[in-house]
């Protein structure tokens, strides 16, 4: 570890996005800090995922996992109630509801929650940034994955830690927010990112369903920057 190295907290979910930006983060020359939450997610194959990722990048030993129940507790989305199925985007009028609806699997306070835990944790850290993987893009719709939303969330970290106070804000870095899927796929294989270690299937079995929202917008964006998806599904 480099004392004078500069550091970033990279919330890290196992995804082809979160990885993909920590990529970015250590070509952009930070020490790389990732954090990781189990909120009770369906899709908890992520979790092995995003230890096999920080792995990869050699910053096991400062992989920190953090838990939280609530999130399951209360619901209210296919990724955390077991009474909610996750859409299968191939069936009839799928596509036609989720273009005009947010989505079933938007967790309520997610994004909000990681980046006020993310920011205790870099502030400790004495970290300059924190980058998460948010797309406003080929995304699902999340309110909470909009520029907008994190320019908010940065201003209100000004007021509300010490190193805002005394002039030291951390930043949020959003380096994937107005790409599609194919750029940040053709940025993370320029950057050697390992596809093959990551998961994006809402379901969380073993091969990736290949029907649900966000697996459909990872094929896609595959298929538009001209790479096979390394990793398996069900159906394609």
């Amino acid at each position: 570890m480099n004392p004078s190295a500069k550091k970033a907290v990279i919330i890290l979910s196992g995804g082809l996005d979160s990885t993909t930006c920590m990529g970015i983060a250590r070509d952009r020359g930070y020490e790389l800090y990732p954090l990781t939450f189990d909120y009770g997610q369906r899709h908890r194959i992520e979790l092995d995922n995003a230890r096999k990722v920080a792995e990869h990048y050699g910053v096991s030993g400062r992989h920190k996992v953090v838990k939280l129940d609530f999130l399951r507790e209360i619901g209210g989305s296919a990724l955390t109630d077991d009474s909610i199925d996750v859409p299968d985007m191939t069936a009839p009028g799928a596509a036609d509801t989720a273009a005009s609806e947010i989505p079933i699997t938007y967790v309520p306070g997610r994004n909000l929650m990681f980046l006020s835990i993310a920011t205790s944790y870099a502030e400790v850290l004495a970290a300059e940034a924190i980058f998460i993987g948010v797309n406003a893009l080929d995304y699902s719709g999340y309110p909470d994955c909009r520029p907008e939303f994190i320019a908010k969330v940065e201003d209100v970290i000004k007021y509300a830690t010490k190193i805002g106070v005394e002039g030291k804000p951390i930043s949020i870095e959003t380096p994937l927010v107005n790409w599609t899927k194919a750029d940040i796929i053709r940025e993370g294989m320029r950057l050697g990112v390992p596809y093959e270690l990551t998961t994006s299937c809402y379901n969380g079995r073993e091969a990736a369903c290949g029907v649900c929202d966000s697996c459909r917008l990872r094929l896609k964006g595959f298929a538009e920057a001209g790479c096979r998806d390394p990793i398996s599904y069900e159906t394609r």
